[in-house]
């Protein structure tokens, strides 16, 4: 047994209630076995945080680290299959390379667990994978896989099929190409079902896009939206009740114009990235100060800096914006912790600081959204991933 005594630190737990207090953290193997005030118990190890501010890893539930590989061109460029427009059956662990440096980074920036996606360039583009950010191999580093299916509306998919002059070069032809998709891996599902109860019926033939669909039909798995503008949101939400997915929208860059309507459907958005340029048409509306629109609307608001659009060390950057924009502090660490891990299904696990927790959490010199705090510490796991030494 490993055991690690965090001590003379103030603790953020980022839990529903929001607790702070001075004091210290056990880390006991792979978990959080203790957090408490006044005497810590004894231990071996100890870290004195020197007064500093112990938070929750962060998680970016919206990236494609280790799939577009820094520094590198096509050879690096693992993101989008864009030779067929349909593509469930794709699974990003088999792109990821851990080795890649972004992962170094994440984990200097605090960053201790990711979504990991397929690119926009498909209608439907694969399995997203959540993992934490050590470790060599990509196996050893999964949480839940898949954790979503990726799919892409408006000018990704439009500008990519335009070019090959097939389909889809319409919103119209993006959102038929999905349906008609879910609608097969409906009756396929419904076949082998017929063929489990009834010894008469035959199997269907083996079909990898509509295995990869179940499921998400069974409520096992998300379905992450891609969608800019609000016509965009509100498909991807009608696609969602039409075949009963749990959605998700990601960038949502008009959400905050709609965010009435959409704290009326209950649908998680992870805001971003908002630190980049309206390269697109459908970014014109881009702001920083959507996250905190939308949390104010009461809509679960996570942000994104979609690596590697924006490295995933500027993630805390991103808070730093999106405060100074509007945003309440805790709404925005909220935002990269427990908002994110309630999203994927894994808040008994990641995103806040508790007794049987992921010891997945972040020592900072001072307060995490002030521009001159450094990363002291990140462990993952209950390892010491990164200590600064300078």
């Amino acid at each position: 047994m490993k055991q690690t005594l965090i001590q003379n630190i103030q603790v953020w737990t980022m839990d529903e209630q929001d607790t702070r207090f001075s004091g210290w953290v056990l880390l006991e193997d792979d978990k959080i076995a203790a957090t408490g005030e006044g005497r810590p118990p004894a231990c071996a190890e100890v870290l004195d945080g020197e007064g500093g501010v112990l938070t929750p890893g962060l998680i970016d539930i919206h990236s494609h680290l280790g799939l577009y590989e820094d520094g590198l061109g096509f050879e690096g460029a693992d993101g989008n299959e864009d030779t067929d427009p349909v593509t469930p059956q794709l699974r990003a662990i088999d792109g990821i390379n851990p080795m890649d440096r972004g992962f170094q980074e994440a984990r200097e920036a605090g960053v201790t667990t990711v979504a990991v996606s397929p690119g926009s360039a498909n209608p439907i583009g694969g399995q997203i994978a959540l993992l934490k950010t050590a470790g060599r191999r990509v196996d050893d580093m999964v949480l839940k896989a898949p954790l979503a299916i990726k799919f892409a509306l408006g000018e990704n998919p439009k500008s990519v099929y335009h070019d090959k002059d097939e389909a889809p070069v319409t919103r119209m032809a993006t959102a038929a190409l999905i349906r008609e998709q879910l609608y097969k891996a409906k009756e396929y599902f419904s076949r082998k079902a017929r063929a489990e109860d009834d010894p008469d019926q035959d199997d269907p033939d083996y079909d990898s896009k509509l295995e990869a669909l179940l499921p998400l039909l069974w409520g096992k798995a998300e379905a992450h939206f891609h969608a800019h503008r609000a016509d965009d949101i509100f498909t991807a939400l009608r696609i969602a009740k039409e075949f009963g997915l749990r959605a998700v929208i990601i960038h949502g860059t008009e959400a905050h114009l709609v965010a009435d309507l959409l704290a009326e459907e209950h649908v998680p958005v992870v805001c971003g990235p908002y630190m980049t340029d309206r390269s697109k048409p459908e970014l014109r509306h881009l702001t920083d100060e959507a996250p905190g629109l939308l949390c104010k609307a009461g809509i679960p608001t996570a942000v994104t800096v979609d690596h590697p659009e924006i490295p995933l060390r500027l993630l805390p950057m991103a808070l730093m914006l999106a405060v100074r924009a509007g945003m309440d502090k805790i709404d925005a660490l909220r935002a990269v912790t427990s908002v994110p891990a309630q999203i994927a299904g894994m808040e008994n696990r990641i995103g806040s600081l508790r007794e049987g927790m992921d010891a997945d959490c972040v020592l900072w010199s001072g307060d995490p959204l002030d521009i001159t705090t450094q990363v002291q510490a990140v462990f993952i796991n209950g390892a010491l991933e990164y200590r600064r030494t300078r």
